[in-house]
């Protein structure tokens, strides 16, 4: 269990983390340049605790996926980009994806 909260805290570490590079303006702000370096860095050490026992493969899709959608969610709301159907809709996919990764693989071990 302890591997999946993990994996939780590396997937909101890495939305903070590229929320805050959006925020950096090319690295040309200090504050936060500085969040975004030292979220990633919290980012994969966490990512590399939950490998532990989470399938790389499975682990990196869960992440990556959710990073995804998650960062679009934040773009949206902090920053007010806009997002299309086509955007929704694959957005959607991912999370239902992800979905069955954690719901029917028998790779992933719990």
């Amino acid at each position: 269990m302890k591997n999946w909260i993990f994996l939780t805290i590396a997937i909101a570490t890495e939305v903070f983390a590229t929320a805050s590079l959006a925020s950096s303006q090319g690295f040309t702000k200090l504050t936060p340049s500085t969040l975004a370096v030292m979220g990633y860095a919290i980012t994969f050490y966490f990512l590399s605790l939950s490998l532990k026992a989470i399938p790389v493969g499975i682990a990196d899709a869960i992440w990556a996926g959710l990073g995804v959608v998650l960062v679009a969610v934040v773009g949206w709301l902090r920053f007010g980009q806009k997002l299309d159907f086509a955007a929704a809709i694959g957005m959607a996919f991912i999370v239902v994806g992800v979905l069955i990764l954690n719901l029917f693989s028998k790779t992933i071990r719990h």
